[in-house]
């Protein structure tokens, strides 16, 4: 395959722009630095000037060497009525010592007259002089036409005109941005086609999601002549995002055949890790590199993947780096249960009383309350014990939790006891925490550290609780689910009970077993 798609990632300046996103001076350098790794072939920094963080950014940058990525500034046309010479942004921009500077223009009627508030004939200038000023300085310059698709759709000569004007100038690339995100498929292909028709210029894509439609519209422009694709790692973007490079790249590479990237098997990687920097939770639906992408649930569906994987997978998982994964549920066949088993080491035999057994099991819990799909580690101790291969680390005694107004201090503290015995020798630990789970969490730790010192390697990441029936009012059943983690495995587990801290000790008690398990090696 012949690479005729680059790719430009502007996570670290448009991605920033999201709700909730926010990277350090080392996150930006870490996720450029994996950025090209991963083969990506322009990184947008941000904003010369902008911030402190930007600014540090730029500095480092000058300083690495970059295996496959140019890293581009961003910024704008010089302002009106100001010479490009004595523009300060303009000069921030070279002074960021980028190979490459990106800057955007008006190319909608009602953004020059009513946001810029000048002429049409001022705004060409505008854009014509910052093109070839930064041209004149060496630098690949890449043209954003803000706006462009509703502007073409107001006036097309206006629009062309703009992009007349970054050309004739001297750019490397003119990129059409459908900056509200509301722009339908087909129009963006329509268009695309008659700019590249027309200008004879190397054009690129810029998409919004507003409408659902970034990765779909980035697509058709492509397909229509377009051969350059900006967008953000896991869609990040002002209001609901960008075009999400995690979706657009498998896209383009394995259904449309555009190389862009030598190694796909990173994409899973590059799009947790950039959501771990950016403090954000995985979307466990993403396409492609979603925990559920390759996910399956229904008996009918199992069976079938179970055959002939690519029944109900349309493409490898590990292409992307992700992995087929069979859910249990109240919807399982006996396929799940199967197949589930063997993932976990537990061969089972097809139409074996066992197979049957288990799978009557979960759908009996799953009717009590209780969830499996996210609790990978309560399903395997569910198989375990109902075989009889469970050796449990501990017995429990007994269980409290008890809270005491500190008068000086003003807060409710929370204590629990725990009272317990390992291989015959009896413990009894008292610890607070911040909560009862927290102060249970501690006191368990406590005593099993004497003969488990590896407890101190796991720790709690994430804690969720679920009223079932909430038409039973306080008398409600609750399903706690409980994420833990040793620092390279994570793993589920979950506890149902009337009691929230009965529900709550079932989940944590599970995690603790299974992590132990795991360590003893099953």
């Amino acid at each position: 395959m012949k690479k005729s798609v680059m790719l430009y990632d502007t996570t670290l300046r448009d991605g920033t722009q999201g709700e909730g996103v926010n990277f350090s001076s080392l996150d930006k350098i870490r996720i450029a630095q994996k950025l090209d790794d991963f083969g990506v072939d322009y990184i947008e920094g941000g904003w010369p000037g902008s911030n402190p963080k930007d600014v540090a950014f730029f500095e480092e940058a000058a300083q690495l060497t970059w295996k496959n990525a140019k890293i581009a500034a961003f910024g704008s046309t010089r302002r009106k009525d100001v010479a490009v010479d004595e523009d300060p942004q303009v000069t921030l921009l070279l002074a960021a010592h980028t190979p490459v500077i990106t800057f955007f223009g008006k190319s909608w009627r009602l953004h020059v007259t009513e946001v810029l508030g000048t002429t049409e004939e001022e705004n060409r200038a505008m854009i014509h002089d910052t093109t070839a000023y930064l041209k004149e300085h060496g630098r690949e310059v890449i043209y954003d036409a803000e706006h462009f698709f509703d502007g073409y759709k107001d006036d097309p000569d206006h629009a062309l005109a703009t992009l007349a004007a970054a050309r004739d100038g001297g750019a490397d690339w003119l990129v059409l941005c459908d900056t509200n995100g509301g722009t339908m498929p087909h129009e963006v292909g329509e268009i695309t086609e008659k700019v590249v028709k027309e200008l004879g210029i190397a054009v690129g894509i810029h998409t919004h999601d507003d409408c659902g439609l970034g990765v779909a519209n980035a697509l058709a422009s492509i397909r229509a002549g377009a051969s350059q694709v900006q967008g953000t790692v896991n869609g990040y973007g002002e209001r609901v995002g960008n075009c999400n490079l995690t979706s657009v790249i498998p896209n383009l590479q394995l259904k449309l055949g555009r190389e862009v990237v030598p190694d796909l098997q990173h994409l899973r990687d590059l799009s947790l890790f950039v959501d771990d920097l950016a403090n954000c939770a995985h979307n466990v639906r993403a396409p492609w590199v979603g925990a559920t992408a390759f996910a399956h649930k229904g008996g009918m569906h199992v069976n079938a993947v179970q055959k002939v994987a690519r029944s109900f997978e349309h493409e490898e998982p590990g292409k992307v780096g992700n992995r087929q994964r069979i859910l249990v549920s109240e919807l399982s066949g006996q396929s799940n249960v199967l197949m589930k088993a063997e993932e976990i080491g537990i061969p089972l035999e097809k139409g074996s009383a066992e197979a049957r057994e288990i799978l009557q099991l979960v759908k009996d819990r799953e009717q009590e309350g209780y969830e499996f799909e996210a609790a990978e580690g309560s399903f395997e101790l569910l198989i375990r014990k109902h075989l009889g291969t469970h050796q449990p680390f501990f017995k429990l005694h007994e269980y409290h939790c008890t809270y005491r107004r500190d008068g000086e201090r003003n807060y409710d503290a929370c204590s629990a006891t725990v009272k317990l015995s390992v291989n015959g020798h009896d413990e009894y630990t008292v610890a607070e925490g911040d909560g009862p789970v927290n102060a249970l969490d501690a006191a368990l730790r406590k005593a099993l550290k004497p003969f488990y010192p590896a407890v101190d390697e796991m720790e709690l990441e994430d804690y969720k609780v679920r009223i079932i029936d909430s038409h039973q009012g306080t008398a409600a059943k609750t399903r706690v689910l409980i994420s833990s983690t040793d620092g390279n495995e994570s793993w589920g587990t979950v506890g149902v009970s009337g009691n929230i801290i009965q529900a709550s000790w079932r989940a944590l008690v599970d995690s603790i077993e299974y992590f132990l398990m795991r360590r003893r090696g099953g």
